[in-house]
């Protein structure tokens, strides 16, 4: 799943900051919602790192039932993270 068609799929644009918050509000739910109904693991892990990127993403150990996939949740955090860390 591409990053920018799952904004563009929840969200109605790529620009996530130009959202008002009732709009950026109605697609966390939706994207809430995809993510508890989604079976797929390869789609739900991509909805839970768009979750976790804008800062919405439910804990780990409730998240996944592997520890697989905990452990891929961990990597991603620790990524995105340090990536963060160096633009500070």
């Amino acid at each position: 799943m591409d990053f920018d068609q799952l904004l563009v799929r929840f969200f109605g644009t790529e620009e996530i900051a130009d959202l008002s918050p009732d709009q950026l509000s109605a697609g966390v739910d939706r994207l809430r919602v995809q993510f508890g109904l989604e079976r797929d693991s390869g789609r739900r892990f991509a909805l839970w790192c768009l979750a976790y990127m804008i800062g919405v993403a439910p804990d780990i150990e409730d998240a996944f039932e592997n520890e697989e996939d905990r452990e891929a949740a961990r990597d991603f955090m620790d990524s995105v993270d340090s990536e963060m860390d160096e633009e500070d």
